[in-house]
């Protein structure tokens, strides 16, 4: 596609990513040199999305290793790294993945087999972003065989080419549906407070979709309305029974689904599925800072990127980054796979 612009990229030897913090008012890129480099990114969102936040983290351990590729840096980059952010999966699945392949091997040599690794994971999740898109449309080509009009879709948070390293998650059968010719109109709800709705409404425009913003709590009304027809989130852990976490107000939207009967699927690689962990009880939440809650970002008259106040400095806030959806709301799970039910993982070996 096009409108497509690689989110993180190697640069000889050092890596390029779209500054996330700084969109949708401005595309900017910013070349990271060092491990702490990479950590930083990953800690301020910078690169988020949990695809993404674990090929940034591979990409740290080659940047960390440029110089020194001994055991005691290699030690430090994972620690470091896996610091950053607890619940998405797919950092920590990276991390393993490099962490496998990078210790047994003599310090001659790996710090080119670092970058080699990175790369493949970068392009895994290039080609699962694909088969989850062709797997969904599929999906979506049978729903709106019982529609009239276009076939109305809502999402959450963002979870499109922004979050990955190709089409996306939950935006890949859009994307796919919308190549097809099928008529598809998305609902995008501001996914207060980072608004990283403001993000799929920014990708959704560079790529010609039909789509609309809409705030957080029109979500149950507009299902209620009968304006929605289906709805697909992204994942940052899907638990080995199916319960599943993503962005904070996922939850909400699944219980307004399934008291209006609509289907709700989550779409996400294999690498996202984590086998360790039994249930979303067991998930750890990321609490962000209170910050986030009280003020807000957004452009002044002058054009300049602006903080703006919304509650009082001493306003007690409490902000989780995610929630957790329980299996049984869930439809199914759209992997690179196929669509999956969600008592199925239990016995799903994730490479």
């Amino acid at each position: 596609m096009s409108h497509i612009h690689p989110t993180l990229r190697r640069d000889g030897d050092q890596v390029i990513i779209l500054d996330q913090t700084r969109l949708p008012h401005e595309e900017h890129y910013l070349r990271l040199d060092s491990l702490d480099d990479a950590a930083t990114a990953i800690r301020d969102m910078q690169v988020r999305g949990a695809p993404l936040i674990g090929a940034a983290a591979a990409f740290g351990v080659a940047l960390a290793l440029r110089h020194d590729p001994s055991d005691t840096m290699l030690r430090q980059a994972d620690c470091t790294l896996r610091q950053t952010r607890p619940t998405a999966v797919n950092l920590h699945w990276a991390l393993d993945r490099m962490l496998a392949t990078l210790a047994p091997l003599p310090t001659v040599v790996r710090s080119r087999a670092a970058w080699t690794e990175a790369e493949a994971i970068r392009c895994a999740d290039l080609a699962a972003n694909a088969a989850i898109g062709e797997h969904g449309l599929g999906l979506l080509r049978q729903l709106a065989l019982s529609t009239q009009g276009p076939l109305q879709i809502m999402t959450h948070c963002n979870a499109g080419w922004l979050a990955t390293c190709g089409h996306g998650t939950a935006l890949a059968p859009i994307y796919a549906a919308h190549a097809a010719g099928l008529d598809v109109h998305v609902w995008v709800s501001e996914t207060r407070p980072r608004n990283q709705g403001l993000l799929t409404a920014w990708e959704l425009s560079r790529s010609g979709v039909p789509h609309t913003l809409v705030a957080d709590n029109a979500a149950g009304w507009l299902m209620a309305s009968g304006r929605v027809d289906c709805l697909i989130v992204g994942a940052d852990r899907i638990a080995a029974n199916g319960d599943t976490a993503n962005k904070v107000g996922t939850y909400l939207k699944a219980l307004a689904a399934r008291a209006h009967g609509l289907p709700f699927y989550v779409a996400a690689p294999r690498s996202t599925i984590d086998p360790a962990c039994p249930d979303g009880a067991a998930i750890p939440i990321e609490e962000r800072d209170a910050d986030e809650v009280r003020l807000l970002t957004g452009l002044a008259a002058d054009g300049s990127l602006t903080r703006m106040r919304l509650a009082a400095a001493a306003s007690a806030v409490c902000n989780p980054a995610f929630d957790v959806t329980p299996a049984g709301l869930l439809t199914g799970i759209i992997c690179e796979s196929g669509v999956l039910v969600p008592d199925a993982l239990a016995s799903l070996a994730v490479s």
